[in-house]
């Protein structure tokens, strides 16, 4: 009787406790100011992620190295960071006008600077979202730093195996190495990470540059080294916040100054007064969506439906992208490139300066008007609170406050989905936020109707936002998608959005209680699918059909 009174808790409610612990561990540790991740303070983190087992991060919780897992980390840290007993989290203080040159990671626009051989600093200026983020990636690194170090270290004295000794040689030494050379290293590596010779190969290949051919020998040895040192020499390493940060961390300073700058930049083009739809979305969707064709008549002509933008989207198609940026900026266009910090860029269009006769829509809702388009680069995480609450306030002149006349906004973004695969639609009727009791129905000026049609499957009900993608786990996930929630799709920033708009709307006034609301994802990764996370890659040219699809049903219903 006891045993059916005390049900053994399941997968999913392990993992739900995990990542709560998770987010008071590091908010207390950031709230102090310091913390030692492979030390007693970073325990808590430790555990939670090894309880967890993020999809993202694949096998952590196993003796072996996880190899795709840490090309996604690494994509998204600092060059060097692996070099770095120290890591300094701070806001913008002015590094920019130092000698220091910026290291932007080639998946996350953030700006780090690498101070000396053994500190790495990174900006934070997107809300706690970030620091969550590479928290969790940081605790990842380091722990798989230490599965390197049980195999290659022979005692406590420093004293390492042959193959890790042939290793130092390498990257030490900077040796230029023969094609016999790097095969040998590469099944020495092969002993060391619990992997395959031909695992080892592909992804050596994967971090391979023209100027740092080896560049994964050295993140392997700068890893095990660090690790090293903690245990032999107790050269613990620390990750630091940095006074500043937490003094301005949730006050809205770069998303005030950057809502401002657009609303200034309204105002000098005598646009203040007028409709406003605003998009988050990427900076070439709607911009190709209305200019592409006359920009590129010819071009157009031979490339029917979405191929033209498939040609757009190809990396050698930079003149034909320059031909319809410079056409735009003739017929409308204003691009605000970020100088707040926030990381994201902005689109400004004047839809009376719009040539129809070249455009495939047609303006109707909007014949009397000359509406203005708002396009915002993606937020992230609960930046998305941030920026769109800022946005959405009155604008002060000197001579009187302005409420901006807000008609829609209309969200698209990449989400991972839960039923279907990667490039299929999700339209959302509510945004559940994980970990809280916050639910946000609303009343989508999409359906999935609307995205019938375009060769790919569209899904609707209810979307998770979650706390952070790197934190994705199979078990949750099920869970929400088998019980009554329903859920057909995960994101980061659909909850903040929506809580943002509804107070703005039904309870401060700023903008109209009638605000059209659009919200439409397509499917980047399956986390419920071995193989289709994040970490398996991007989606590449198949992404373009949903991106474009959504693009044009918003610009349908604007127009």
């Amino acid at each position: 009787m006891a045993q059916n009174k005390y049900k053994e808790r399941t997968r999913a409610q392990e993992s739900t406790n995990a990542i709560e612990r998770l987010y008071i561990s590091m908010r207390h540790l950031f709230s102090r100011g310091f913390y030692k991740p492979m030390g007693v303070s970073g325990e808590a983190l430790r555990k939670s992620l090894l309880l967890l087992r993020p999809e993202i991060y694949g096998s952590i919780a196993e003796d072996k190295v996880e190899l795709n897992g840490l090309i996604y980390v690494i994509e998204r840290l600092p060059e060097g960071i692996e070099e770095c007993q120290f890591i300094n989290l701070t806001a913008d203080e002015g590094y920019a006008t130092s000698h220091f040159k910026p290291i932007i990671p080639p998946k996350r626009r953030r700006n780090c600077y690498r101070i000396d051989k053994d500190q790495m600093n990174i900006e934070i200026t997107r809300g706690r979202s970030e620091i969550y983020d590479i928290l969790t990636h940081i605790t990842f690194l380091f722990i798989e730093s230490h599965k390197i170090k049980d195999k290659v270290l022979i005692n406590d004295r420093g004293d390492c195996i042959r193959e890790w000794q042939n290793l130092e040689e390498i990257v030490l030494y900077n040796k230029e190495l023969t094609q016999k050379e790097r095969e040998i290293a590469t099944v020495h590596l092969g002993s060391i990470l619990g992997r395959t010779y031909n695992e080892v190969c592909d992804i050596h290949q994967t971090f391979s540059s023209k100027d740092n051919p080896d560049r994964f020998f050295q993140l392997i040895y700068w890893l095990g080294k660090l690790a090293i040192n903690e245990v032999c020499h107790i050269k613990k390493r620390v990750v630091t916040f940095s006074s500043v940060l937490n003094e301005q961390i949730g006050h809205h300073i770069y998303g005030e100054i950057w809502a401002n700058n657009i609303k200034k930049t309204l105002l000098e083009h005598n646009l203040l007064d007028k409709p406003v739809h605003i998009i988050s979305a990427n900076m070439h969707s709607v911009l190709n969506s209305i200019y592409a064709k006359g920009a590129l008549p010819n071009e157009a002509k031979e490339h029917q439906g979405f191929s033209l933008f498939e040609l757009l989207s190809n990396e050698q198609s930079q003149p034909l992208q320059k031909a319809v940026k410079n056409y735009a900026s003739e017929n409308g266009l204003i691009y605000l490139k970020d100088t707040s910090g926030t990381n994201i860029n902005v689109q400004i269009i004047d839809t009376s300066k719009i040539n129809f006769d070249t455009s495939e829509y047609n303006k109707v809702h909007s014949i009397e008007q000359d509406a203005v388009i708002i396009v915002m680069d993606y937020a992230f995480g609960e930046q998305a609170y941030e920026t769109m609450d800022e946005l959405l306030k009155p604008y002060k002149t000197e001579a009187e406050t302005v409420h901006l006349d807000v008609e829609s906004v209309s969200i698209m973004g990449k989400a991972g989905i839960l039923e279907g695969g990667k490039g299929d639609i999700m339209i959302p009727s509510s945004h559940i936020f994980e970990g809280t009791a916050d639910n946000y129905p609303f009343k989508n000026e999409l359906s999935k109707e609307d995205l019938e049609g375009f060769g790919v499957q569209s899904f609707d009900g209810a979307m998770v936002t979650v706390l952070g993608t790197s934190l994705q786990n199979k078990d949750i996930l099920k869970f929400f998608h088998d019980s009554t929630w329903n859920v057909i799709g995960l994101e980061m920033e659909g909850a903040h959005y929506q809580k943002a708009i509804q107070s703005a709307s039904k309870i401060r006034g700023n903008i109209s209680e009638n605000v059209k609301v659009r919200y439409a994802y397509y499917a980047s990764d399956n986390p419920l699918e071995t193989g289709a996370t994040l970490a398996s890659g991007g989606l590449g040219m198949s992404g373009v059909t949903p991106t474009y699809a959504i693009t044009h049903k918003i610009l349908e219903q604007i127009f």
